[in-house]
Order: C-alpha cells, then sequence, then structure tokens
C-alpha cells in the first residue's frame, strides 16, 4: 500500500542492512548474547520442511553453533517442528508452538476448506476428537492416521482426511525425528501431548507483529502476511501505529518497524554467508527485493525443489551444494554472476567454517562450479 505522507525512504541497500542484522546474518551472535534456544526464539522460528536447514540457519547465524545443541533441545522437548506459518513445518520453541499455532489456526482453516469436496459427510469435531485419541495413544505415521481416519469415513478422500487432521489439531513431529545425525520417519501426536501442557489460548496478534518486525523489519503490513499467512493485519499495525517508526521504500510502499531496532547504514559490509534451502530470509517478504535481485527469483527452485543458496554483498549470488564421503566433504558454489578475486576468497573461507561446522569428515574441499539452470 502506498503512503499517503512522506515517511523517511530507506533505500534497497539500507533494508537489506537492517534485514540481515535481525536475521543475525550480518554478524554472527556471541553465545555470551544468544542461546541457541534464544535465537530459535528471536527468529519466531526456522523453516524445516527438511530435517538438516534449520541447523545451517542457525550455523550462519551463531558463532560457535554445534549442531548437536540443536539436537539435544529436540530431544529434552524444549523445541519441536510442526506446521505454524505458511502451512510449512517449523521448528519452534515449545513456548512458540503453543501460542503460535493458535494464532495461524485461521490460515489452517482456509487450507481446509480447499480440500472441502473431498470431505464431504466428515464431522470435523468428530475428526479432530478421534486424531487426538489415536496420536495420543501413540505417535502415528500419516499413513497409519489416514487409514485409521478412513474407517470412520470409508467415502472421504485420503489425502483430505490426513490434511484436515493436520489443520485441526497442533500435530508434533516427535523424535528422534528431527535429530542431527538420526534418521526417523514422521510420526506425530498433539503439541498439548508433547509438551505436557495445554496450547495457550489464541493470542492478540500484536505481540507476533512486534516480534516480526525484531526479526524481519522494516517491513509492510504484506510482507508480515506473506510470512505469517494471516490476512486483515492492516488494522493491527493501525494500532501498533503510535508505537512504531514508519518508514517508505524506494517504490513508496509503507513500511514500520521498532523505533530502536537496528537500522545500520547501507555501507556497511555484509560477509557471505551460505544458507539452507527454504530460509525464512528468502521467503518472509511480499518484496523480497531487499535481498534477492529481479533476475534471480526464479533460480532458487526447481520443480518443486529449492536450492540452497548463498549471499555475497548481502544479496543473493548464487546455490551450492554438499557432498561428503567418510574421508571428504566437498562444497560446490555456483555463482549466478561473477565473482572478484576477494568474493571467491571470503566464501572460501566462510565455506572452510560451514564444513568444519557441519560435515563429518576431517578433509574439506571448496569448489568453485558453474551455474546452468
Amino acid at each position: 500500500m502506498a503512503s499517503k505522507t512522506t515517511n523517511p525512504v530507506l533505500g534497497n541497500r539500507a533494508l537489506n542492512r537492517a534485514t540481515l542484522d535481525r536475521q543475525l546474518l550480518l554478524r554472527r551472535a556471541p553465545r555470551s548474547a544468544m542461546s541457541v534456544k534464544g535465537a530459535v526464539e528471536h527468529l519466531v522460528g526456522l523453516q524445516a520442511q527438511n530435517v538438516k536447514p534449520p541447523y545451517y540457519a542457525l550455523a550462519a547465524r551463531l558463532d560457535g553453533f554445534d549442531p548437536e545443541e540443536l539436537s539435544t533441545l529436540m530431544a529434552s522437548r524444549e523445541v519441536a517442528r510442526l506446521v505454524t506459518m505458511r502451512s510449512t513445518i517449523h521448528t519452534h520453541s515449545a513456548d512458540d508452538c503453543l501460542t503460535l499455532r493458535p494464532l495461524v489456526q485461521a490460515a489452517r482453516d482456509r487450507e481446509l476448506r480447499q480440500f472441502r469436496a473431498g470431505l464431504a459427510g466428515v464431522d470435523l469435531d468428530r475428526l479432530g476428537a478421534l486424531a487426538r485419541e489415536l496420536v495420543e495413544e501413540r505417535p502415528r505415521t500419516m499413513k497409519d492416521l489416514r487409514e485409521a481416519l478412513l474407517k470412520e469415513w470409508p467415502d472421504a478422500d485420503p489425502f483430505a482426511l490426513s490434511v484436515a487432521a493436520r489443520c485441526v489439531l497442533p500435530l508434533v513431529q516427535v523424535t528422534p525425528r528431527g535429530l542431527w545425525g538420526r534418521s526417523g520417519q514422521v510420526a506425530l501426536t498433539t503439541a498439548e501431548h508433547w509438551f505436557g501442557r495445554a496450547t495457550e489460548p489464541v493470542p492478540a496478534p500484536d505481540g507476533t507483529v512486534l516480534r516480526y518486525l525484531a526479526a524481519f523489519g522494516p517491513a509492510s503490513v504484506k510482507d508480515m502476511q506473506m510470512w505469517s499467512g494471516l490476512t486483515r493485519m492492516r488494522e493491527v499495525f493501525e494500532r501498533l501505529r503510535p508505537r512504531l517508526a514508519v518508514f517508505q521504500d524506494e517504490k513508496g510502499v509503507e513500511l514500520f518497524d521498532l523505533p530502536d531496532a537496528p537500522r545500520p547504514d547501507a555501507g556497511t559490509p555484509a560477509p557471505p554467508r551460505f544458507l539452507p534451502e527454504f530460509d525464512n530470509l528468502l521467503l518472509s517478504h511480499a518484496d523480497r527485493g531487499r535481498v534477492v535481485a529481479e533476475e534471480y527469483k526464479v533460480r532458487t527452485w526447481k520443480g518443486n525443489q529449492a536450492h540452497r543458496t548463498f549471499l555475497v554483498d548481502g544479496f543473493l549470488a548464487g546455490i551450492w551444494r554438499l557432498t561428503e564421503t567418510k574421508e571428504t566433504a566437498t562444497l560446490t558454489v555456483q555463482a549466478f554472476g561473477k565473482l572478484t578475486r576477494a568474493q571467491r576468497d571470503a566464501l572460501a573461507e566462510e565455506g572452510e567454517r560451514m564444513l568444519t561446522t557441519m560435515a563429518s569428515a576431517t578433509a574439506h574441499d571448496v569448489r568453485f562450479g558453474t551455474f546452468s539452470e
């Protein structure tokens, strides 16, 4: 929405640096200032369709990160994986699992309406009660849950039944799924059962808007709606307006921010960073131009698969792949454009740091390849 008044303009590089700072990507957070759990909460969760991305996301953001730290938090049920924003799986702290999930329930209700044809004759209250009984008796796979629900509603669409269970209930993926260096199929139980306490009442969205700005701002109303999957957030921002700083971008779009949040100078150096597929930095604004150049938008995906990406000077600059044997971990860097010698050297140094943190092999190899569509 275009601003009706003249607000201070934040250029694209200024927005980039501000967002990188909030995302802990302009400089890694020292462990004395932020714990792993604190980072998960500050970032309001980590995108987690796959198991490894949250670990790589934290390796890019926390100084001295050890993957076992997040894994231990998952094993002790201090963090967990469940569907929240944008109908996708996120890794959240236990507190956020129990508060954010009710907040985004309206989006789950909208998702459910897309499957109403396959749910003709299905009593959703009954489905929720039956599904809760099943998954709290013992964690169930989606296949187990679907087959059990089909016995009750044999004429329903099987996939629609499983989607309905996921939308109606806050279903957590139980460990060992999600642990570092271990495997496990997706098995589900309710957040209440997993954490041993009740889901919180639906909170007012105001606090979540402020948290979003702290992690992703400055941002527009549409940005926050893109991140959360919620709609009609304008009235919330208007209610908060007296407490917020207001800017506009180079296109005239009104941007909100916390008054005391960091907004570094546009010329602040931004070191290279290797990000996992589905990193929230690339998915949490309606206008991704603060990180992704227009010509690169389509290069981060192939079919339904997202590429792992890297940043140079704070902006998306290419993709990377990792291949591992017992002896050697090989990082292949594929830039979208030409890199300077200094940029290649900085990427190689950052790549070596990532491999030291994330790869079990003792020998590391950083290579530069050619990007192809």
